[in-house]
């Protein structure tokens, strides 16, 4: 199957909250579907960043990280704040903040996130192609920097170029599949060639990740796959979404029961480093698996 083939592969829309000017009606979407990917990655993520900030010899609250499909900086909510992803979709569907106004909203937001950092948060950059959404999640101090480019279709603008280049860790949850190694190879080109990011993904079974660890190797990366475990991202909205799922991993020759066949998608998780790194300290052991 071809990157072009698995891009978006039966996968429901939810274009029509995804770019809003705010987030209240898309966590009103996913909330009944059970989504919790972000939380399920925030673990992992909290120590892949204290595991690179010993590694880079480097402070944590100075470790940037680049967010890829952030949407409206759901993840950077997680790493940067003392906050669950039940919180955020209280807050979202508090029936105080239905009648506000975009902007007031924002205004309302600021303060809130503020009151909720955590002394060493991560520096996070975003991308995404939905402009709307990085400008809110930067507009609230979620994103120290967001960028609204399609790296499927362009090179990176030279602001992004000349931002990412300096990150420790590149993370995606869930974007895998529409996204492809076209955005690593373009996100990998802005490094020198001497020091490399670390390559976090969190990838839906039914999309294959050797295309994109190929990529990576080409950049002096070794992939890993957490071995023995996977993590629920959402449950699917339709049986015709179910279907396309199961017949998606299937394909793959992995088995489905206790997972897709319960009705969750589920995720891989898949780390890239430098060989060194690889060997010094192996994915089970760095995340105490």
């Amino acid at each position: 199957m071809t990157a072009e083939e698995v891009v978006g592969q039966g996968k429901a829309g939810f274009d029509h909250v995804y770019n809003r000017a705010d987030p209240r009606e898309y966590f009103k979407a996913i909330r009944p579907l059970g989504y919790e990917i972000p939380q399920n990655a925030h673990a992992v993520f909290d120590a892949l960043l204290t595991a690179r900030g010993d590694t880079a010899s480097t402070p944590r609250g100075t470790t940037s990280v680049l967010d890829v499909c952030c949407s409206y900086g759901v993840n950077a909510a997680l790493l940067r704040c003392r906050l669950t992803l039940e919180d955020l979709f209280d807050r979202y569907g508090d029936s105080s903040l239905a009648g506000l106004t975009s902007e007031e909203l924002v205004s309302a937001d600021l303060p809130f996130y503020a009151d909720h950092l955590r002394p060493d948060a991560p520096r996070i950059l975003g991308l995404d192609t939905a402009d709307r959404a990085i400008a809110y999640a930067c507009r609230v101090g979620l994103l120290d920097a967001g960028w609204g480019e399609d790296l499927e279709a362009d090179e990176p603008s030279e602001a992004l170029a000349k931002e990412v280049g300096n990150v420790a860790m590149i993370t995606v949850t869930g974007g895998v599949g529409y996204i492809t190694e076209r955005t690593f190879e373009r996100l990998l080109g802005t490094f020198p060639t001497d020091r490399k990011p670390w390559v976090a993904s969190f990838v839906l079974r039914m999309f294959p990740y050797d295309r994109i660890a190929e990529t990576l190797a080409g950049h002096g990366l070794v992939t890993e796959q957490l071995a023995g475990t996977t993590f629920p991202q959402r449950r699917f909205e339709s049986e015709d979404e179910q279907r396309s799922a199961l017949r998606g991993v299937r394909a793959r020759g992995i088995d489905t029961s206790g997972k897709e066949e319960d009705g969750w998608y589920h995720c891989d998780f898949y780390l890239s480093r430098p060989q060194a790194e690889v060997e010094s300290l192996p994915l089970q052991d760095l995340l105490g698996s």
